[in-house]
């Protein structure tokens, strides 16, 4: 094995498997850290964890472990995956994740770079645009569990660790990987900007023989390169049968999505208050969606300060936990009963569904979108998933996503 990727969320995991397999780089998902060795063909393994928002020690605890098996398997590179927009808060878990990582693998000077310019995200002057908005104007301002409300990555790392956070400018970055790895700090981490690809390139070939390497999947863009891959598209044997839209995500381009899938398929709201009470099961919703003859779709992307007046009465905690576990123990139903392609909208959203189906490892697909590649769980009956961050994808993703899990173009 040559490049080990451990990410935060399941998405995000899904996301840079895509990137390094199209690159031309044998890629394995495996959810959660596995129990045995991994494919002995492949040459970048990916664990997906759902360490986002988990207490800061376990997140630790769970991504020290990920490492370790990654480090068994051969692997000479690690990427700690996380999310373009850096979500994380003031206690983490970014920082203390890695700091554990850094120490573990002897570490320093470490590129930091979440930059996904094919999906609006650049790092510029060391402050994170989403589009032409800073990132704490972009949205991610109201998101319900890692508010992101300083656009400085600088600042926001510092909170987080106790190790210093140095700048790499575009000025350098533009003069090539010497150039970067030559403006890298003896100690600590640097956050590098890149608003292009060929800025993400020129860093991933900076990152050549270096043992930790962090960003969004853009990081991934140079490092095959390193290792001698060659691009290719990723083979993609159709799927059919029944299919689903469940979305979590409460982001605006989610809320987007499911307004225009409202137009042309049926749907069904549920809510943590709902759930609590008895007026919505797992039952209900599963016998639901089965009587439909279009898939239908499962949400919950309610507007933040919906959201936000849930939370208050209910805990944040709380209501994510009850949102999650209802979509886990759904998605394990619709399976069981013969569904099998699920579209699933948001990070949190799309772990618990991956949990809820025991899914342990994932065949990674061509693309449907800049960073979503379609799935294929494998088992006795075969399903197909992607597994969408809330803020990608265009208007029309569900519909082409579930069009192409069967080999259609829409």
């Amino acid at each position: 094995m040559k490049i080990g990727v451990i990410a935060d969320d399941f998405t995000g995991a899904s996301d840079i498997a895509l990137t390094l397999a199209e690159a031309g780089m044998a890629t394995v998902q495996y959810n959660g850290v596995p129990k045995a060795a991994g494919a002995s063909s492949s040459e970048v393994a990916v664990v997906a964890l759902k360490s986002r928002t988990a207490p800061v020690v376990d997140a630790v605890a769970q991504s020290v472990a990920a490492c370790d098996w990654l480090l068994a398997q051969g692997a000479e590179q690690i990427v700690f995956k996380v999310c373009s927009t850096f979500d994380s808060t003031a206690d983490g878990n970014i920082g203390p994740v890695l700091d554990a990582l850094s120490t573990r693998l002897n570490a320093d000077g470490v590129i930091i770079c979440p930059a996904f310019p094919e999906n609006g995200r650049s790092v510029y002057q060391g402050h994170l645009f989403v589009g032409d908005r800073l990132l704490n104007e972009s949205g991610m301002q109201d998101h319900p569990l890692t508010p992101m409300r300083d656009a400085d990555l600088r600042r926001v790392l510092a909170e987080q660790t106790p190790r210093p956070v140095a700048h790499v400018p575009l000025p350098v970055v533009a003069a090539g990987p010497e150039a970067i790895r030559n403006a890298l700090p003896v100690t600590g981490y640097a956050i590098v900007d890149a608003v292009s690809d060929c800025d993400l390139r020129s860093i991933g070939r900076a990152a050549c023989g270096a043992s930790l390497v962090c960003g969004g999947s853009g990081i991934a863009l140079g490092l095959p390169e390193n290792f001698g891959a060659t691009a290719l598209t990723p083979p993609w044997q159709p799927i059919t049968g029944p299919g689903v839209v469940l979305s979590g995500s409460c982001s605006r381009a989610t809320r987007r999505q499911v307004e225009l899938y409202l137009e042309t398929a049926p749907a069904r709201e549920i809510s943590a208050e709902d759930i609590l009470e008895g007026r919505t099961s797992v039952e209900q919703l599963c016998d639901w969606v089965l009587s439909q003859g279009v898939p239908p779709m499962v949400y919950s992307s309610a507007d933040p300060s919906t959201v936000a007046e849930v939370q208050d009465r209910l805990g944040r905690e709380r209501t994510a936990q009850v949102l999650e576990g209802t979509f886990a123990q759904l998605a394990a139903r619709l399976r069981q009963e013969g569904v099998r392609r699920i579209v699933v909208a948001g990070g949190e959203t799309s772990g618990a569904v991956v949990q809820g189906l025991a899914a342990t490892e994932l065949e990674i697909g061509p693309r449907l979108a800049p960073g979503v590649p379609v799935v294929r769980l494998v088992g006795a009956e075969p399903v197909a998933l992607a597994l969408k961050s809330g803020n990608f994808g265009a208007p029309r993703f569900f519909e082409a996503a579930l069009a192409r899990m069967e080999g259609r173009d829409v």
